[in-house]
């Protein structure tokens, strides 16, 4: 549940949701962005970016590479179809104990 709840506030914001937009799925592609290329695109100072992604990247919904100077980022797509969905799943189709069915 934990991890869940991170993810959730991780992605309660809106400014991380445009983030999550301009990122691709995978590290190996060329759209991948670094810090200055989304600051520029979203028109935002370059630590605030830092400091989103670093929520991103803390809740298991971004991962990034570090090439020569720069890190790039990308959204872990495995973890976020795979593990956070399946445990909002898992909390949201359990029944209190007072109203389950027998």
């Amino acid at each position: 549940m934990e991890k869940l709840s991170c993810a959730l506030k991780a992605l309660g914001d809106p400014l991380r949701l445009r983030i999550l937009e301009l990122l691709p799925d995978s590290g190996q592609c060329e759209a991948v962005y670094n810090v200055s290329e989304l600051a520029l695109e979203l028109g935002i100072p370059q630590p605030t970016v830092s400091h989103h992604l670093r929520i991103l990247k803390d809740a298991g919904i971004v991962r990034s590479r570090k090439l020569h100077r720069d890190v790039y980022y990308w959204i872990d797509r495995e973890t976020v179809h795979g593990h956070a969905a399946r445990l909002f799943r898992e909390v949201v189709q359990k029944q209190p104990a007072e109203h389950a069915m027998p």
